[in-house]
């Protein structure tokens, strides 16, 4: 195992973050299971980095020049809810003008117990939140998720509450799903008032 904490990938400009392998769901997609990394980059971590840790592999990828910085790793960033602040901080102390950027589950309100939303305000400018499929059986089903269906309404209450304390919250899906699927997945979003991003399978 390694302790790629810090990454880019496939030329990207983007710096990511990848703070924990653990996870509220087990996505039958999700590359974790089929590779160890992305673009070769090693993304299983030794053990969970510390702040000083993760500050510190910041500062050796030069973050300091970056334009955005994504929480997204083989895990789900928001597991880590506690220490996301303080990072946003360092992030914004260093480099202001950077984007940040957390791809999330949206689980991170029942995994702390609360909502963490508030805590993200004027740190976090982007979330973007993986939708996955057009309904709670369906989602339970791909992504075999610790909290069963709920997962699927627990995702979308949080999208609710992270747009008023974040200036872009997006829903997210990935091209695979039937043409029919998506576009129920676009009025789920548009209900709610967000945007839907399809995005493309990283194979």
């Amino acid at each position: 195992m390694n302790m790629n904490i810090a990454y880019k990938y496939y030329g990207q400009k983007p710096v990511y973050l990848n703070i924990t392998n653990r996870c509220t769901n087990k996505c039958s997609f999700c590359i974790r299971y089929t590779e160890i990394g992305v673009d070769g980059v090693d993304l299983w971590l030794e053990h969970e980095p510390s702040t000083e840790e993760i500050k510190q592999a910041l500062e050796d990828i030069d973050f300091r020049n970056s334009e955005e910085i994504v929480f997204c790793g083989y895990g789900e960033p928001t597991m880590r809810w506690d220490i996301i602040p303080e990072i946003c901080r360092f992030i914004r102390e260093n480099n202001p003008d950077a984007k940040i950027r957390i791809n999330t589950n949206g689980h991170g309100n029942k995994i702390a117990g609360h909502d963490i939303t508030p805590s993200l305000e004027g740190l976090v400018d982007e979330i973007s939140i993986s939708l996955n499929e057009k309904n709670a059986q369906k989602y339970n089903e791909i992504c075999t998720c610790q909290y069963g269906e709920e997962g699927f309404y627990e995702l979308l209450d949080f999208a609710a509450k992270a747009k008023k304390h974040i200036k872009s919250v997006v829903l997210s899906i990935v091209d695979v799903l039937p043409p029919e699927d998506i576009e129920e997945c676009r009025k789920i979003a548009e209900k709610i008032g967000i945007p839907l991003r399809v995005r493309k399978m990283i194979k």
